[in-house]
C-alpha cells in the first residue's frame, strides 16, 4: 500500500498536483516514512477521538514519534484506563467512518480565528519560533496550513461536522487508511516541555502497517519490559536511582560497578594499544571556555546553571566568576593540543578519556541510563593533517567493529554518512566539508561496510559517521559517532607548523565508541537480559557445599580460581542446595560448582553451567584453565533461546 508521495525532495499527500519535470516517488506503508505518515494520521484521529469524547478538552501537539505517536491533551479531568479504552473505541469508529484528510492553507487571522479557543495553538500560530521547532507546526512558504477531517452525518461529537488541527502533514488519504494501531499508556507532561508551564496529559499509541507488524511489535514491547535495564539493575542489585540524588542520576551497587570497570579496563587497554594518549580533565570551567567554545551560545538549555565562585571580598553577588558543570569534554582537549605549539611531526594526535559530563536533560525525556544527566563517555579527540583524516576515520570505524564484536553484537546494523546541512547554518570552509565529507566516504568505502547518505544531517561543525547495533530482541541503539569538527578549531585559534614552516589549522575528529559508558552498560543489560557473558558477570562462578563440612573445600575452589584472576565466591547462606541453586540462576550467575565429599576427595568440581549440560567430577585445574580461557577469549558463550 502507498500512503503519500516524494515530489522532488518534498512529502506530500496522494492528491497532490504534479507539474511537467517534477520526480516523484511512491511512500510505502511499510517505510519509515510510510509509518510516520500512518502515525502521524493515526494521532489525529485519537485526538478527535478524545474532543469527541470530552467536549471542551484543548490539546497541543500530537507528533509522530520512533515506534508511535502522542497527543497532550487539558482535559477537565485526568484520563483514566477506562478513559483510554473508550478512545480506542471511538477511533475505531473513525477509522470505519472513511473520513477524508484535507488539507487548507490559511491566513494568520484565519488560523487565530479557527483556533480562537484553543491557547496552545493559538501560542503556537503567534510564536514563528516555537512553529518552526514543532514538526506538527504549520510552517512553510505556502503558509499555515491545517488539515481537517470531514465527520459523516450523524458522526458522534459535537461541533463542526469535522476536525481540524494545524499541521504540515502529510496524511493519508482518509482515516479507512490507517492499518493498526492501539493505544498504550497515559503520562503527565508539561505544555512545550517546560517545568514552569502547565501540566498536560499525554496519551501514547502505536500505529503500524499491518495487524501482523502491530503484534509483532507488541510481543517486542512486552519483552522489553521484561528486560529494563531499570527492572533488571534493581532485581540483580545492579544499580538505583535513589529519589535523594535528582532524576536522571544512579548509584552503582558493587555488582554493576563489577561490570562497569570491565568495560572500562577493556577501553583503556584498547586505546593505549591503538596509539591513543590519556588525559585526564576538571569537571567544571569558567563560563569563559564556554563561552570561547560556543556552548553558552547554542547549548545552554542542556547545561546546568552556573555556580559563582572568587567573589569580591564584599560577597556581593555578581562579582566573582561563573563556574559551569561540563557537558562535553571537548573543549579541554582543545586546551590540552592548545598548551604549546605542535608539529606536523606529533601529528596526529590521539587524546582519550573516560569523561564524566552533566547535561541537564528535560524531565520528561530522562530515562535511566539510556537518557541521564550525569554520565561518562569514551571520549576520543583526534588532531590530524588533512591527509590523516581517511586513515583515521577507517581506524575509528575499524575499533568499533572490534568493539561490537567483543561486547557479542553481530556488526553495525546501519552505518550512515551525514552531509553537510544548508551553507548558511555551517561553519568552516567549503574546501574543508568538501574534504571532510570525502574522507569519511572513502573510509566507509575501505571498510567494506554497506552504508547510506543521510544529506544534510550533519551537524553545524562537520559531517559525521553514525553506526547503529540491533540488539537480541530486534531493537537498534546508536553506539558510534565519528564527528569532523571545523568549529572549536576556529574558534580556539588551533594551528601546527606544517613541513613548509605555515601555520595551518588541524581537523579534529570526535570519537565515541560506546556513546557513554553508563548507557552502553544499560544496553548490554537489556541486550542479555541481565545475563552476561562470563567475562563481564559480576560473578563468574559460585562454589555451593552440600554442607557445613564441605565448606572449607569450597573455600579452596574459590581461592584457587581468584587466584587465576577469576571473580569467584562461596555460597555461605543457611538455604538448601536446592534453594540456593535457584538463587543463583535467578541471578544468572554462569557456573555453579557444587562440592561435596567425592569433589573434596578427588579435588574435582561438579558443574551447573547457566546454560547447557551439566557436568560431574571436572577437575578444579582443569576447570580453572577452561574458565580462564573462556574469559580471555571474551566468548559469549550459550543464551536462552
Amino acid at each position: 500500500m502507498v500512503v503519500a508521495a516524494h515530489v522532488d525532495d518534498a512529502m506530500v499527500d496522494l492528491d497532490t498536483p504534479v507539474e511537467d519535470g517534477q520526480v516523484v516517488r511512491p511512500i510505502p506503508a511499510d517505510s519509515d516514512d510510510g509509518r510516520f505518515i500512518i502515525r502521524h494520521s493515526t494521532a489525529h484521529v485519537m485526538a478527535q477521538a478524545v474532543t469527541d469524547l470530552f467536549p471542551g478538552t484543548n490539546f497541543g501537539i500530537g507528533p509522530p514519534v520512533e515506534n508511535g505517536f502522542y497527543y497532550d491533551f487539558d482535559p477537565a479531568e485526568p484520563f483514566t484506563e477506562e478513559d483510554l479504552t473508550k478512545i480506542e473505541g471511538r477511533m475505531v469508529q473513525i477509522v470505519r467512518e472513511d473520513q477524508p484528510f484535507e488539507r487548507l492553507e490559511v491566513s494568520t487571522d484565519e488560523a487565530l480565528e479557527a483556533f480562537s479557543g484553543n491557547p496552545y495553538k493559538v501560542e503556537i500560530i503567534t510564536d514563528g519560533e516555537a512553529a518552526a521547532d514543532d514538526p506538527t507546526a504549520p510552517a512553510g512558504e505556502s503558509g499555515i496550513t491545517i488539515y481537517r477531517n470531514t465527520k459523516p452525518e450523524g458522526a458522534a461529537g459535537e461541533g463542526p461536522g469535522y476536525w481540524q488541527d494545524l499541521c504540515r502533514g502529510p496524511h493519508v488519504p482518509t482515516t479507512k487508511w490507517i492499518p493498526a494501531f492501539t493505544l498504550q499508556r497515559v503520562a503527565g507532561a508539561y505544555w512545550r516541555g517546560d517545568e514552569k508551564n502547565k501540566m498536560l496529559q499525554r496519551i501514547y499509541g502505536t500505529a503500524w502497517e499491518s495487524k501482523k507488524a502491530l503484534k509483532a511489535f507488541l510481543a517486542q514491547q512486552e519483552e522489553a519490559r521484561k528486560r529494563d535495564h531499570r527492572k533488571l539493575g534493581r532485581e540483580l542489585d545492579l544499580i538505583s536511582f535513589p529519589d535523594e540524588l535528582g532524576a536522571g542520576l544512579a548509584v552503582w551497587h558493587p555488582d554493576g560497578a563489577i561490570v562497569r570497570q570491565e568495560i572500562e579496563d577493556y577501553i583503556r587497554d584498547a586505546v593505549r594499544r591503538r596509539g591513543y594518549q590519556p588525559a585526564y580533565t576538571p569537571h567544571i570551567g569558567k563560563s569563559l571556555l564556554w563561552e570561547t567554545s560556543g556552548h553558552l551560545g547554542f547549548y545552554a538549555d542542556g547545561m546546568y546553571p552556573p555556580m559563582e565562585m572568587d567573589a569580591s571580598s564584599s560577597g556581593e553577588a555578581g562579582t566573582g566568576t561563573d563556574y559551569y558543570p561540563k557537558p562535553m569534554n571537548c573543549p579541554f582537549h582543545v586546551l590540552i593540543y592548545r598548551s604549546r605549539g605542535r608539529s606536523y611531526r606529533e601529528l596526529p594526535l590521539r587524546l582519550a578519556e573516560l569523561g564524566t559530563v552533566y547535561r541537564y536533560e528535560r524531565s520528561g525525556v530522562i530515562h535511566g541510563l539510556m537518557r541521564a544527566r550525569g554520565f561518562t563517555q569514551d571520549d576520543s579527540h583526534i588532531f590530524c593533517t588533512g591527509e590523516q583524516l581517511v586513515d583515521e576515520a577507517l581506524a575509528c570505524v575499524e575499533f568499533a567493529l572490534d568493539v561490537y564484536r567483543d561486547f557479542g553484537f553481530d556488526g553495525p546494523s546501519r552505518v550512515a554518512l551525514s552531509t553537510r546541512p544548508a551553507k548558511a547554518e555551517t561553519v568552516g570552509t567549503d574546501e574543508g566539508w568538501a574534504h571532510a565529507e570525502s574522507a569519511l566516504r572513502e573510509a566507509l568505502d575501505r571498510s567494506g561496510l554497506e552504508y547510506v547518505v543521510d544529506e544534510g544531517e550533519g551537524a553545524f561543525y562537520g559531517p559525521k559517521i553514525d553506526m547503529q547495533v540491533t540488539d537480541a530482541i530486534g531493537r537498534a541503539w546508536q553506539l558510534t559517532t565519528v564527528q569532523i569538527d571545523f568549529n572549536l578549531p576556529e574558534r580556539f585559534g588551533l594551528t601546527y607548523t606544517a613541513s613548509g614552516g605555515e601555520a595551518q589549522q588541524p581537523y579534529m575528529v570526535h570519537r565515541a565508541l560506546l556513546g557513554s559508558v553508563d548507557r552502553f552498560f544499560g544496553v548490554l543489560l537489556e541486550h542479555y537480559g541481565g545475563a552476561f557473558p562470563t567475562w563481564l558477570a559480576p560473578r563468574q562462578a559460585v562454589v555451593i557445599p552440600i554442607s557445613d563440612s564441605h565448606l572449607d573445600y569450597a573455600a579452596t575452589v574459590a581461592d584457587s580460581l581468584r587466584g587465576a584472576g577469576l571473580r569467584a565466591e562461596v555460597d555461605v547462606g543457611e538455604d538448601s542446595m536446592g534453594n540456593k541453586i535457584r538463587k543463583h540462576q535467578g541471578n544468572k550467575v554462569p557456573y555453579m560448582l557444587i562440592v561435596g565429599d567425592n569433589e573434596a576427595e578427588e579435588r574435582t568440581v561438579s558443574i551447573r553451567p547457566r546454560y547447557g549440560d551439566q557436568r560431574k567430577g571436572v577437575p578444579l585445574d582443569e576447570f580453572a584453565d577452561e574458565l580462564a580461557a573462556e574469559v580471555a577469549s571474551r566468548t559469549v558463550g550459550p543464551q536462552p533461546e
